[in-house]
């Protein structure tokens, strides 16, 4: 079977999350926040996930005096993740009668 099945890509935050980052350049924690619906601390534990696996990298700055953290897809992290895709394709297809 084509594509590799990941265990990083399990849990639906986390699937959410690298469909955002394969699609936006970068998206910022307060985003991801609004539009999935989560807590600060269950995204975190999610995106630190993410970042341990080396499949998004963060970068921190300030805007004015606030804080802003954006994330985005490293290059490794996008490949695992079409390849994640391309095996959950390919299971569909198999099991067309």
């Amino acid at each position: 079977m084509k594509g590799n099945y990941d265990k990083a890509f399990e849990n639906v935050v986390r699937l959410r999350v690298m469909s955002i980052l394969m699609v936006n350049a970068e998206y910022d924690f307060n985003s991801f926040k609004e539009l999935l619906e989560v807590t600060d601390g269950n995204l975190a534990s999610h995106l630190k996930n993410l970042e341990k696996q080396e499949y998004i990298s963060v970068n921190k700055s300030f805007v004015g005096r606030k804080p802003l953290t954006n994330y985005s897809a490293t290059d490794s992290g996008k490949r695992a993740f079409q390849e994640h895709l391309e095996f959950l394709e390919n299971l569909i297809n198999e099991n067309k009668p």
